[in-house]
């Protein structure tokens, strides 16, 4: 029986959250969200990066309401790396998959925040 979710054995290499279609359209168009959500959906089917024989792991996608961030939408976060894009725009999707996703080469200039991991003692984990 499926349940919908990645194999346990199958490596996450990482989660992207995109703030797309916000109730409170107060960080951007929920409109240009929904395009860029639906241009990354596509993208991370294209460049292979859902397939789960992956060796580096799969690239998991969630749709967010919200990021509270609030100013400068849409807004894609990037776990682990902890790193949030603004303005996250269809033309600037690709380019994100592209250099960030697949060659390693975040873009700065678009990068507003960064908050990396930190584990935390008792086994935890937190953002910074």
């Amino acid at each position: 029986m499926s349940t919908g979710l990645p194999s346990p054995t199958i490596g996450v290499e990482r989660h992207l959250l995109l703030c797309a279609t916000p109730t409170k359209a107060l960080c951007g168009d929920p409109a240009m969200g929904a395009a860029s959500w639906a241009l990354l959906k596509r993208l991370l089917r294209e460049r292979g990066l859902e397939d789960p024989g992956r060796p580096q792991g799969i690239v998991l996608r969630s749709k967010a309401d919200c990021l509270r961030v609030c100013a400068g939408g849409p807004i894609l976060l990037i776990w682990p790396e902890g790193l949030w894009y603004g303005g996250v725009t269809p033309e600037r999707i690709e380019r994100i998959v592209d250099e960030h996703l697949i060659a390693g080469r975040p873009i700065d200039d678009w990068v507003i925040r960064h908050t990396p991991w930190q584990h935390v003692s008792g086994g935890g984990a937190t953002a910074t």
